[in-house]
């Protein structure tokens, strides 16, 4: 502020000698000209104050900076001809005229010079690991300018580099351009280079592959931005983070639609089962941020319970009534729950879900998988639940497992539901979950961990992967566009084989690694498929996640089967989904 009164005094003294050149004391009366200085720089202060200009916003200049100097400077110098007009025009209106110009030149001015001074004093300073930035755009212009800004950093820019031949020699706050990756290692090693940023947030997973090969080549340390749905609000130096083994598997996330989520779910009951395991509690933490009246997590596991309630609230007390430690097997106790909570919406997690295992035990997958199921149905239907999500699997499609199998009664179930008007039940299908517990990426994770070997089925099986925050933005998804027995499946793009995603994190350990061949497991398949040789799929409301009617005519034979129709809620349900007469007559004894 007081830069600020210096730069308009001297402005508008200065606007005397232009106006009137030497002879100024002959045209003007110096005690009213000092009245007309003292309300111009009051004014100022006033108005610039209003604006905002002094709350440090000079750090990083914006065009709304300028503005706001422009009409402080502007209002200053309307409050100064107004003065002198009243106090019978001490000075020519001239003169002042062109002393508000000439200090609205010297208050930018002023911050040009400030913001020089601290950014040299920010090199000289600075001690820092010497950084390259990959990436001339946007977000490799603001980290570079947010790392200037900051004496504190541990990151000093010292090149620049993008692939882009018009941005490749392209100078960023003074950090200048050398080239493309090409040019990595001679830049590295010139510059005494230390770090790799990649200032590109939407890079494909081919390109931060290959850079991340180039920078470890050179010596250097890559970290990354995430992408654009990890990150919230402008890009900042905290977002960097070093690489992952997803961010190098190729899978583009799915962007939703989070304004007709919140619809659905803002102001109503929620519950979700499975609530403890890997999609249930990064569902749970998404559902939190939408602002549901309560939100329900039910799980058998009382210390999966513990985990996601620290998660979202920070505190593990255990003492809410949120947390529902209950087994969807149970049916009398699944209804009492729903009988008392009366949930608007349910997402259904809860699984047995590893097909070796249920190979071996079948009866547990079915009592779990199908059963369990049938009780949420059962239960939501009779308490009136609006809308039903029922999480499946792609091992659904055209099922060979225990596995498989239930998930499919599971889905038939679900699709069966009585049609009510504003009632909406449908299954969402998806491959393998990047990082769920069991999962592929951990599993391959402790193995290089333990010095190896990776185990793989075979060489040439291959599947379907998708991130467990991607996983659960399908979930939310569907509960927004999906119609009543309909089945969402997302298009997942290639299958990925199992042999190069191993070769993958075997290159980035930077371990010598073998790899055993170990056969197919009963149950597995070579390849999976998205959908059964009765479905289609359809593009409908999203351009990226598939619609299909479960085809159901062939229920009562797959489920006979797999597992018989001694139960009769079985029964009655597998030809309701066939359309048939659910009576027991329809059904020969012992088929």
């Amino acid at each position: 502020m007081a830069i600020d009164a210096v730069a308009l005094s001297v402005g508008l003294l200065l606007g005397l000698p232009l106006r009137l050149g030497y002879n100024s004391d002959d045209f003007v009366n110096w005690g009213g000209f000092a009245v007309i200085v003292l309300a111009a720089v009051f004014a100022q202060g006033i108005i610039s104050s209003w604006l905002g200009v002094y709350r440090g916003r000079w750090r990083v200049a914006s065009d709304g900076e300028v503005v706001a100097l422009l009409l402080a400077a502007g209002a200053a110098g309307v409050v100064a001809i107004a003065v002198n007009l009243v106090l019978g025009k001490q000075v020519p209106t001239t003169a002042l005229v062109a002393g508000s110009l000439i200090s609205v030149l010297l208050v930018l001015g002023s911050r040009v010079f400030n913001r020089l001074i601290m950014r040299a004093n920010v090199r000289r300073a600075s001690e820092g690991r010497r950084a390259i930035v990959f990436g001339a755009g946007e977000a490799g212009e603001s980290i570079i300018r947010q790392l200037q800004a900051d004496n504190s950093a541990d990151l000093h820019p010292v090149a620049v580099l993008d692939d882009d031949t018009m941005r490749q020699f392209r100078s960023l706050a003074g950090v200048p351009g050398l080239g493309n990756r090409s040019h990595l290692e001679r830049v590295a090693a010139e510059n005494a280079a230390e770090v790799l940023l990649i200032a590109m947030p939407t890079a494909e997973a081919a390109t931060l592959s290959e850079l991340n090969e180039l920078g470890k080549e050179s010596g250097l340390e890559v970290l990354t931005l995430p992408p654009p749905s990890e990150l919230f609000g402008s890009v900042s130096v905290e977002d960097f983070r070093a690489l992952r083994e997803v961010d190098l598997l190729g899978r583009h996330e799915v962007e939703i639609d989070y304004a007709a989520i919140r619809e659905y779910i803002d102001g109503r009951r929620v519950l979700v089962t499975g609530a403890g395991g890997s999609i249930g509690s990064e569902l749970c933490r998404q559902l939190s941020k939408l602002n549901p009246s309560e939100l329900y997590m039910l799980d058998r596991d009382e210390s999966a319970l513990h985990g996601v309630q620290l998660s979202i609230e920070g505190r593990a007390l255990l003492d809410s009534g949120k947390l529902i430690v209950a087994d969807i097997r149970d049916r009398n106790r699944i209804t009492g729950i729903f009988n008392e909570l009366r949930p608007d919406v349910v997402f259904h997690t809860a699984a047995l879900k590893h097909l070796t295992l249920l190979e071996q035990h079948p009866g547990e997958g079915f009592k779990t998988n199908a059963l369990g199921s049938l009780n949420l149905l059962e239960a939501a239907e009779m308490s009136g639940v609006s809308q039903f999500v029922n999480v499946s699997t792609d091992k659904a499609a055209d099922p060979t497992s225990i596995l498989g199998a239930t998930k499919r009664m599971a889905e038939i179930f679900t699709s069966a539901s009585p049609v009510v008007d504003g009632r909406r039940f449908l299954s969402v299908r998806f491959g393998n979950v990047l990082g769920s517990r069991g999962s592929v990426l951990p599993t391959f994770r402790q193995q290089i961990e333990d010095g190896g070997p990776l185990t793989v089925t075979h060489p040439d099986v291959t599947r379907f992967f998708m991130t467990i925050p991607e996983a659960v933005r399908l979930v939310l998804q569907a509960g927004a566009i999906g119609t009543h027995g309909e089945t969402l499946v997302l298009d997942m793009g290639s299958p990925v084989k199992i042999i190069d995603l191993a070769n993958r994190l075997i290159e980035h350990s930077g371990k010598d690694i073998d790899v055993e061949f170990t056969g197919l497991r009963p149950g597995e398949k070579m390849h999976e498929v998205l959908f059964s040789s009765a479905e289609v799929g359809l593009t409908r409301k999203h351009p990226r996640v598939m619609h299909t009617l479960n085809d159901d005519s062939s229920a009562p034979a797959d489920v006979r089967m797999w597992f018989g129709y001694n139960d009769e809620r079985i029964r009655e349900r597998v030809f309701l989904a066939a359309g048939r007469d659910s009576s027991p007559k329809s059904v020969s004894k012992g088929s």
